[in-house]
Parts: C-alpha cells; structure tokens; sequence
C-alpha cells in the first residue's frame, strides 16, 4: 500500500500528468466532434458512431487515449529514473519489482478512468456535432444495448468494441511503462509503444490467417492503423469474425512478453 501510495503521489504531483490527461480529453472530443461533422445523411450506423467516438483517426499507431496512457506510463517510469524516489529499490531486487507492479496498478487505475470519460466525453460531442440530417436514433437510441444485460456484447452493439477500447487504453499504459522499463528512457519508450502496432498488425494479421480467420469489423472500426491501412488501400475491410480468444490472445502475447522481459531486465540490473 505505501508504494501504491507513493506512486499515486509522484503522479499527481507531475505537471506533465495534468497538461497530458486535458491534451488528450481536449484532442478527442475535438476529432470526435470533426468526424461526427462527416457523417452521412441518414441513420447513424453503429461502426460509424463507435469509430467517432473512438476518435479513431486513420493511420495513428493507436487511439489517442491509448497514446495518452502510454505517455503517462513511459513518464512515469523515466522520471523515476531521472529522480530516484525510494532508494531502497535501487537495491533489492523485490522491492524494485514490487514498485514495478506498484506503477502497474496506479497506472492501469488511471487509464481505466481515462478511457471512461473519454468515451463519455466524446459521446456528448459527437451527439452534439451530428449534422441534422443524421438521425442518431439507430446508434443513441437508450435501448440500443437490449434488455438484457448480455446485450451490451452482442454482435453488432457498441458494447463490444467500445469494452475493447478501454482495454486498449489500459494496455497502452502499460506498455508504454514496461517499454521505458526496458530503454530507461521516457521518448524511447514511447517511441517504441509507437511502433508496436505496424511491427505487431502483419504478425498478428498471419495469426489470425493460420487460424482461418481474419480481423473482426469491430475490431477494424477501432484500431486507428488498421483502420488506416483499409482506408489507403480502398478496402471496406473483412467482414469475417474471428473468434475472440484467438484475437485477443495475439493481441495480450505482446503485453506479456513485455513484462517477463521486464522483469528479467531488472534480474541483471543493481538499479531501477
């Protein structure tokens, strides 16, 4: 608890926390409002409102929560580094896994809460930036989820790619601090955290093909450089749902890997 609690206190004592977390809610709501603008006339279709809201702009590496949460993790490890706060972890080799695990939890918490007023924030843009020609009732409508709570997961409802979302954003933070774990240094990191997604996309991509399947719509209609390669190529994008599982465990190998090698990486270090 003391580490959770000194980590929540660095975090909320940076600037850079602060001038982050209102860039990204400020840079969403704004693309969410400007792709909302774009819209069609017509009924507004659930891909299309689920993608305004992601604010899933072609070609980004990933989300812009995802990117904020990344940035948040890679700052929070680098300036660690920069400013050694516990000197205890730059000597045992559990305490400094422990302030590890430490930095995980505060910083999955708050990008858990990122992803949660984004979504609702962008929401709210998106409602009031649709033109007058789009009937948002097909996308907004209050029983869009059903009545059953199950719903919320079923094909074709927003629940499932914008559950996904939040999982991004979350896994972007962590990735961006066992990244910086590994270069020890915060722009490396997130530089690293950049270029995971086009290193990842065909392997993933040849993962899901070896199975048979092939990138779920939703999942396309909320990667922003998935998205992004259909959108140079002319493509709609495949139609064919993969199963969850196999998608899903692609997609966490990389977040594991990350951490074994973190924790290896503090095996042979005398240092945070």
């Amino acid at each position: 608890m003391r580490v959770l609690a000194y980590e929540l206190r660095r975090l909320r004592g940076l600037r850079s926390t602060w001038l982050i977390l209102a860039a990204v809610l400020l840079c969403d709501a704004a693309v969410a409002a400007v792709l909302a603008r774009q819209v069609p006339d017509g009924a507004l279709a659930v891909p299309t409102a689920v993608r305004s809201v992601a604010a899933a702009v072609p070609l980004l590496p990933l989300p812009i929560a995802a990117l904020g949460a990344g940035a948040l993790g890679a700052l929070s490890y680098g300036h660690e580094v920069r400013h050694p706060g516990l000197a205890a972890s730059r000597v045992a080799f559990g305490r400094r896994v422990g302030l590890l695990v430490g930095k995980s939890v505060v910083i999955g918490a708050v990008s858990a809460a990122l992803a949660v007023v984004t979504l609702l924030l962008d929401a709210v843009a998106v409602r009031l930036a649709l033109p007058s020609s789009v009937d948002p009732a097909p996308a907004f409508r209050p029983d869009v989820f059903g009545s059953d709570p199950a719903g919320l997961l079923a094909a074709g409802a927003p629940g499932r790619p914008l559950l996904a979302f939040a999982l991004l954003v979350v896994v972007g933070g962590w990735a961006g601090l066992l990244t910086t774990s590994l270069v020890r240094s915060a722009a490396a990191g997130l530089l690293v955290l950049c270029a995971l997604p086009v290193l990842l996309e065909p392997a993933v991509g040849m993962i899901l093909r070896q199975a048979g399947r092939y990138w779920p719509a939703w999942v396309r209609e909320l990667l922003p450089f998935q998205y992004g390669l259909d959108w140079v190529r002319g493509e709609p994008g495949a139609a064919a749902v993969g199963p969850d599982p196999v998608l899903f465990a692609a997609l966490a190998a990389p977040v594991l890997v990350l951490l074994v090698a973190a924790v290896l990486a503090q095996v042979r270090r005398r240092a945070l």
